[in-house]
């Protein structure tokens, strides 16, 4: 077998030998990682891909499922690689008609890493380590749709909802061919009904006019909403290039992330608006249970005037009201620090204390020292999605509790 294959050479220098890879490739859409999975378990267990197939040639025979088995057992990639290298050799067998018993290799992922949750001022160093209107656009779009990646490369223009540039919050429906499932059996009929935040809009509509600048060309329905700019005509970018562009604003931006991230991102702000969970999962385009029934099948316009109670929580490029007031709130707790320590203010600090309306703020705080630290103060615990109300009305964050709660004080 040919050594020192890389990712990227695997498909030409080894996939393309064999007529049963090329088949089962020409089938998928992330190919790279898929070929080098395979060609990795070919490696271990020294067999061609002609040579597994043939381990199934009678519907009786279970070596396929025993070497998978073996596989996992005496595996000595790290459990992430072992386990996409097993869904790779399950869908080679299963493009190739040859299935495997559904026990065959079973693993579990062991999580190493908790899930990221990103902050807005995270978000915003992603978006301005983009270098050009497409990445903006994209970046704003998933992070307020909660779009896959894969749907993400098949996207066209025709799925935005007419005269969509002068809705506030226009409606992006994705059909099941192009979102998880592909409407096949259970997924039959799912659709994912989302919508765009206002920035998000404006980001889409500046790319629209400059790519048509760019390319001296107008954009029609049928062409592909994210294209490589430098192709000649419009032209879908791969799920590769997708992951290249991944990989290189997690560089020049610092922060990790992935393109998976934003629909964690947008199932929290959703929860934090209490929206319907049915209505949720039709916004990330997940099933619905009971989906015949009347009440899993809301309007598009009662879900958009739903998600628009998400939008404050969803935006991350201009200063929204609630990060305005967080700030506030971390202005007055560091101002609080520097006087009960007994600390002068600068010049800023009382550039914020007349930006924000921060009154007598001094005097408060030294008649708590001058009480032993102890004052007299009204305490609630309530909800992040209740935080904005609150901070509006007076009251300052003192603590955030594990369960997601917050506690305030008058």
């Amino acid at each position: 077998m040919e050594k020192n294959i890389t990712p990227k050479t695997c498909q030409e220098r080894w996939g393309a030998q064999y007529e049963s890879v090329t088949t089962w490739l020409s089938k998928l859409q992330k190919k790279v990682n898929a070929c080098y999975c395979l060609w990795r378990y070919c490696q271990a267990t020294n067999k061609t891909p002609d040579e597994l197939l043939a381990l199934k040639n009678t519907s009786t025979s279970h070596e396929a499922e025993l070497l998978l088995n073996k596989f996992v057992a005496q595996s000595k990639f790290t459990n992430a690689v072992t386990y996409n290298v097993v869904i790779s050799v399950k869908s080679f067998y299963k493009h190739n008609f040859q299935h495997l018993e559904s026990i065959s290799g079973q693993m579990s992922l062991i999580k190493q890493k908790p899930y990221r949750r990103h902050s807005k001022p995270e978000l915003l160093k992603i978006y301005r380590a983009c270098q050009n209107p497409r990445d903006r656009a994209m970046i704003t779009l998933v992070y307020s749709t909660a779009i896959a990646k894969e749907s993400l490369a098949k996207m066209q223009w025709k799925h935005l909802e007419p005269n969509w540039e002068t809705q506030e919050t226009p409606n992006i429906s994705l059909p099941s061919a192009i979102i998880k499932g592909h409407g096949i059996g259970k997924y039959k009929g799912v659709e994912q009904l989302t919508f765009l935040t206002p920035e998000a809009k404006r980001d889409l509509v500046d790319y629209k006019a400059w790519f048509e600048k760019l390319k001296g060309v107008k954009l029609e329905p049928e062409d592909p909403m994210f294209a490589d700019i430098h192709a000649d005509k419009p032209k879908p970018l791969s799920a590769e290039a997708l992951s290249g562009i991944n990989r290189e604003l997690v560089k020049r931006s610092d922060v990790p992330f992935s393109w998976h991230d934003a629909r964690r991102y947008v199932e929290t702000a959703l929860e934090e608006t209490k929206i319907n969970p049915n209505w949720a999962r039709k916004i990330r385009g997940r099933k619905v249970k009971g989906e015949e029934a009347p009440y899993s099948r809301p309007a598009v316009e009662q879900l958009r005037k739903a998600y628009s109670e998400a939008v404050p929580l969803l935006e991350f490029t201009q200063p929204t009201q609630l990060m305005e007031l967080q700030k506030r709130q971390e202005v007055v707790e560091q101002l609080t620090s520097k006087l009960v320590a007994g600390q002068p203010l600068s010049a800023e600090d009382n550039d914020n204390i007349k930006r924000y309306g921060i009154k007598l703020l001094q005097q408060a705080t030294q008649r708590t020292r001058h009480n032993g630290g102890q004052v007299d103060c009204d305490f609630e615990q309530i909800e992040e999605s209740q935080l904005l109300a609150y901070l509006q009305a007076g009251w300052q964050v003192t603590h955030k509790l594990a369960s997601g709660e917050v506690i305030v004080r008058r």
